[in-house]
């Protein structure tokens, strides 16, 4: 090969760098040293210069001055290329020769060319005619003489006294810019559902993340008016997804050179608008970086995405849908940087039409689609396949392979059946001798690649294998972490509550939008009864009550208690179903007018977008039963990741049993309250003349009968008996005797006995309990309203607390003497004594619990409870029970941990 200089000469001597780049100017009266006869550029219109220290940070800064000043001349079509050649050649002087690294960018017409010199002019310089010797592509060094014979048009070493000059030149391609390759016309019912008018928000984001820009269709979409938005950071208007695994977010996403996925938009009027976006990093002609955002509602996407394309005509590959390993998606669309612009160079380096790379699992026993591009949405990312698959030499992923034609070779690479893709080429991603993952890159023509493009991207691939392994560790470690930390998180609310109702809650909002963007659970109540849809969420609340009403209307998943996630295909074939026949009735193709079907297509085409996507089923078993089922649910074109899957069903196994724990207990708590109530006496009778009161508080939680008890009942002759007790104790065991000594005082109280007959039989019943039986204070009374007005009492007060009388001028006086109480020795002497209470007359009956409130060392006592019956005079019986009660309750700040019952009578 020939030496010399281009025009315009030779690199200047390099100012002192700290490893940055730096420009510099060129002397212009300098004239070649040389002239040679190889191809050049007849007009340089633009040039660029840098210097690079000889330490290792020195490639990635060349590598990125490369990038920007090609991006900023407007060569994007040879920028991976020259960026590959550049990290070659600097790398050679700065890591291998150790010396610096002059660089320079000659922009013409018709393509750039890149000149890298080092300063070790030791070298032997060769002679003319000599054959080059570039040694083996096997060997690690040596490589950049090869890469630049493989990809530059053309490349040359210049030599002088003081440096080695190594060039290439790229030219442009002959290509419509922007041109790449169509696939076949879609049938019009595939075509997908669009508004009556397809909106693109255009909206330029200038380097600080703040809007310059909004077209009218963005304030159509979105309601701000440009002089609204202009000068905000586009992140005060962005909702951004948070989802597991996912570390980029919208501002990193305005930094990356292009971006494409989803998010929401929040509106003018407060609601979240899904979009889809796509960005592209620009710079203007001031060399000012910005981004430009294409945005349309997100079940428009396809405006901004490839079309996906039809099935081949073979049928052969079609057969059996259960041989492809690829059915199941199981991914999250967002994709990671380094992986997707990997899979993007990597296509604009072989030219191709689409390309995917795939990395291995945990166990390293399958390997994933973790980034593709050019391929339809459906099968893009973490879709699975075992290492091994596939027929012969091209099943392995363990070698560089090359398929001249996939129609000839049926499933050998299940990712691209029925893409249209013909020829691929695949290369391992190897680090320290294991399996990492795959790397390839397909055509829609057959024939395109041979073993001289699978070297080409074989180099590549090593150049990328640790840094892609290491971002696989490392995204893998922070779902471990995050999958832990939500699990704890989600244990610990869970076991909060016993609330079948709250727990239903807690399970879809511990889903939505962490794991899944719609969920629903079903619950069976019984191994008789059919799945019942509980409860429905969606991350966009008004969503809600379409989906439900969708749910509602097909048939639930059957309850299969086999572990894992399933998929549920109804829920999406009904959206479907349901946006079709309301698009078909707004065009009047269905009968019935448009206008009133036309304001219900925009939730049936915004229910259709958000249940479109996949749906998995997990069943809830606890206790050797399937209880119900855990639904969750993707937009259109999305799908759930293995990882996601996995983190779901730990926590449909937790979420089952606490259920389970709800309804049991909600079973025992509803079962405990009927029997107690069945202990509490009817409705109270009306006592002509005399004003009837009662507050009772059960101590426990849950109870609502206790150890207290009251009951007023008709006896004869315009009789009425009253009864106040407390057995001994509280909660379940002390309500049994509740029960024995109310149903036995009115049935005795009815045979006509006198009040000491009646609590005799009634200590005899008690002491007939044995073990079982408690001790029971006990004031039982007869009360016959007289003529005049009065009312005459007949009292017997066993052990209990006396009852007070409140006269009208006031003074509090007891109404009755203490007595032995009952439950405790077998012969009882007891005797009656007779009370007149006159009109505004009230008597006051409570049980310990009322006078035993304690606060410290202080207790309320009879004292206590006397001065605040004093403070009553004039009220009603219902007033009166009152302020006792807020009395009782302020006396002391905790709870009170003994049952109380207050009894008040007032004659009219």
């Amino acid at each position: 090969m020939t030496t010399g200089l281009i025009p315009g000469g030779q690199p200047p001597e390099p100012r002192p760098t700290d490893g940055l780049p730096h420009p510099r100017s060129r002397p212009d009266d300098r004239v070649a040293q040389h002239v040679d006869d190889r191809p050049r550029s007849p007009v340089i219109t633009a040039r660029a210069a840098a210097s690079f220290e000889p330490v290792g940070r020195s490639v990635a800064t060349a590598r990125a001055f490369v990038r920007d000043t090609l991006q900023g001349w407007g060569f994007a079509d040879v920028v991976d290329d020259a960026v590959v050649l550049t990290s070659e050649l600097v790398t050679n002087a700065v890591v291998h020769a150790g010396t610096h690294a002059d660089l320079l960018c000659l922009r013409s017409d018709d393509g750039v060319r890149i000149e890298v010199s080092d300063r070790y002019p030791e070298r032997e310089v060769p002679l003319q005619g000599s054959p080059v010797t570039m040694g083996s592509p096997d060997r690690e060094g040596g490589r950049g003489l090869q890469l630049c014979a493989a990809l530059a048009g053309h490349w040359g070493v210049d030599y002088t006294p003081t440096h080695k000059t190594v060039w290439f030149r790229l030219d442009l391609p002959e290509r419509p810019v922007g041109t790449r390759a169509a696939g076949p016309a879609l049938p019009a019912h595939l075509l997908p559902l669009a508004d009556a008018r397809v909106r693109v928000a255009v909206v330029q984001i200038d380097r600080t993340g703040a809007i310059s820009a909004w077209n009218e269709d963005a304030e159509e979409l979105f309601g701000y008016p440009a002089d609204q938005v202009v000068g905000k950071p586009l992140t005060d208007l962005a909702a951004w997804p948070h989802t597991p695994g996912t570390g980029t977010g919208i501002a990193e996403a305005l930094q990356l050179s292009r971006w494409e996925g989803s998010y929401g938009i929040r509106c003018a009027d407060g609601r979240v608008t899904p979009v889809y976006a796509s960005h592209l990093r620009v710079r203007d002609t001031g060399g000012e970086p910005s981004t430009v955002c294409l945005l349309v509602r997100d079940h428009e996407r396809a405006v901004l995405q490839t079309p996906s394309r039809v099935p081949s005509s073979d049928t052969s590959s079609q057969g059996d849908q259960n041989t492809d390993p690829f059915e199941v998606f199981i991914g999250s669309p967002a994709p990671d940087d380094l992986l997707q612009r990997t899979v993007e160079r990597a296509r604009d380096m072989l030219d191709g039409d689409s390309a995917f790379l795939l990395l291995a699992t945990d166990d390293e026993t399958e390997l994933e689609v973790r980034a593709s591009t050019g391929l339809p949405s459906a099968r893009q990312r973490f879709a699975r396949v075992p290492v091994e698959a596939g027929p012969g030499r091209y099943g392995s992923a363990r070698m560089p392979a090359v398929h001249e034609d996939l129609l000839a070779v049926p499933g050998a690479v299940p990712l691209l059946n029925g893409t249209g893709m013909r020829a691929v080429v695949t290369v391992p991603l190897k680090v320290e001798g294991r399996l990492t993952g795959s790397l390839g890159v397909a055509a829609e023509a057959p024939g395109r690649y041979s073993n001289e493009e699978a070297l080409r991207l074989q180099f590549a691939a090593d150049r990328i294998a640790l840094a892609v392994e290491s971002a696989r560790l490392g995204e893998l470690e922070r779902l471990r972490r995050g999958s832990l930390s939500f699990l704890v998180e989600a244990s610990d609310l869970l076991a909060g509550t016993l609330d079948r109702d709250q727990t239903l809650a807690l399970m879809a909002q511990m889903t939505v939008p962490t794991l899944a963007t719609w969920c629903a659970v079903y619950t069976i109540a019984d191994q008789a009864s059919e799945p019942d849809l509980s409860y429905v969420l969606h991350e966009d609340e008004e969503l809600i009550d379409g989906i439900k009403s969708l749910l509602s209307k097909i048939a639930p998943p059957d309850p299969v208690p086999t572990p894992g996630a399933r998929v549920w295909a109804a829920p999406g074939a009904a959206a479907h179903d349901a946006a079709l026949r309301s698009s078909m009735r707004s065009l009047g193709l269905s009968g019935g007018s448009a206008h009133r079907t036309a304001s219900g297509i925009g939730p049936t085409l915004a229910t259709a977008s958000a249940v479109g996507g996949e749906t998995v089923v997990l069943p809830l078993v606890a206790r050797n039963r399937v209880i119900g089922m855990l639904t969750l649910g993707k937009p259109t074109d999305e799908h759930f990741r293995q990882e996601i899957l996995e983190l779901a069903e730990d926590l449909s196994r937790r979420a089952a049993l606490a259920l389970d724990n709800a309804r049991l207990y909600s079973e025992r708590t509803a079962i405990s309250q009927a029997l107690q109530r069945s202990l509490l006496p009817p409705e109270l009778p009306e006592v002509q003349g005399v004003e009837v009161e009662v507050i009772y508080r059960a101590a426990g939680e849950g109870n609502e009968v206790g150890g207290d008890f009251y009951d007023l009942f008709p006896i004869s002759d315009g009789a009425y008996g009253f009864a106040i007790g407390d057995v001994c104790g509280t909660g379940p065991n002390a309500a049994a005797v509740t029960g024995l000594a109310r149903h036995a005082l009115r049935l005795l109280a009815r045979e006509g006995l006198s009040g000491p007959a009646v609590l005799e039989r009634l200590n005899s019943a008690i002491l007939d309990e044995g073990a079982r039986s408690r001790f029971l204070t006990l004031l039982y009374g007869e009360m016959r309203p007289q003529e005049d007005g009065s009312a005459e009492l007949k009292v017997v007060c066993a052990g209990h607390p006396l009852p007070l009388r409140l006269r009208q001028d006031g003074t509090v006086e007891p109404a009755a003497e203490p007595q032995p109480l009952l439950g405790v020795m077998e012969d009882l002497e007891l005797y009656e004594e007779t009370v007149t209470l006159d009109p505004g007359d009230v008597l006051l009956c409570v049980t310990d619990g009322v006078t035993e409130r304690r606060e410290g060392t202080r207790m309320l006592g009879d004292d206590g409870l006397a001065d605040v019956l004093t403070t009553c005079t004039g009220l009603t019986a219902g007033a009166v029970a009152a302020r006792v009660m807020r009395a009782v309750e302020r006396f002391a700040s905790d709870a009170p941990s003994d049952d109380m019952a207050i009894l008040a009578m007032r004659v009219a």
